[in-house]
């Protein structure tokens, strides 16, 4: 899977998770890990920081979201950070 099919895939399922219910969204959330954390082959820089600060945005909402913590404020975030990524992958 390419990196760009895999910002692809997180931007799509962050859209998905920020309307679903707590428990459905954590579920959703923890199933992207694995696109977030590892990059596809060698890239830029600036794609690896996109894709990093991806990774620590959506840990943020899986943590809140685990605490029962409000998530309105973090999911901005997450989505933005993602769509960057998304963008420099291309």
């Amino acid at each position: 899977m390419t990196e760009q099919e895999k910002a692809e895939q997180v931007v799509t399922a962050l859209r998905s998770a920020r309307a679903a219910a707590p428990d459905a969204a954590l579920q959703m959330l923890n199933g992207l890990m694995g696109l977030v954390r590892s990059p596809s082959d060698e890239q830029p820089l600036e794609t690896e920081e996109a894709r990093s600060s991806a990774f620590m945005s959506i840990c943020e909402v899986g943590k809140a979201l685990h605490r029962g913590q409000p998530t309105e404020a973090l999911w901005p975030a997450a989505v933005s950070a993602s769509e960057r990524w998304l963008r420099l992958a291309r």
